[in-house]
């Protein structure tokens, strides 16, 4: 006698997300959302277009990789960069189907590079603030003819 979970129709159904996404629905869900540049997770795409939310998860994934879109955290994404990039409909197919050989370690280190490339971006960019800010404060100590390393 044969256990299978879903024989005769009965059981959990379990969403692999093997399930193809047509890509065209998927870069008008996108563009929907780069007007605003609005953050936005896999489920709500894949509610929009009516696939897998691990397929559309994975294709996600995959345009962050190629830089199409940003992940803002860790399950969060804009899509500001397709509308600013120019991008076109034939481009994300490309970049879907071309990521279908790649290695998916070295697009998730791609991306995990890319959020410590901004990381670093944000660090440097608080330095000079902090750097600027001292400079200020030095200026004017000196303006009132004080030493700054002089004890009070």
């Amino acid at each position: 006698m044969s256990m299978k979970r879903n024989s005769g129709g009965r059981g959990l159904t379990r969403d692999s997300g093997d399930t193809k996404i047509d890509r065209a629905e998927l870069f008008r869900a996108l563009m929907m959302r780069a007007e605003n540049n609005e953050p936005f997770v896999p489920a709500d795409i894949a509610q929009a277009i009516g696939s897998a939310e691990a397929s559309v998860s994975r294709a996600l994934l995959v345009l962050t990789a190629e830089g199409v879109i940003e992940k803002l955290d860790a399950s969060r994404f804009t899509s500001g960069l397709l509308k600013e990039r120019g991008l076109t409909e034939a481009d994300v197919t490309r970049c879907l189907s071309t990521a279908v050989a790649r290695d998916p370690k070295r697009a998730s280190d791609l991306v995990e590079l890319q959020r410590l490339k901004k990381n670093n971006d944000e660090m440097r960019r608080r330095l000079l603030d902090a750097v600027t800010e001292r400079d200020r404060y030095l200026a004017l100590l000196k303006k009132h003819n004080i030493d700054p390393a002089e004890s009070p």
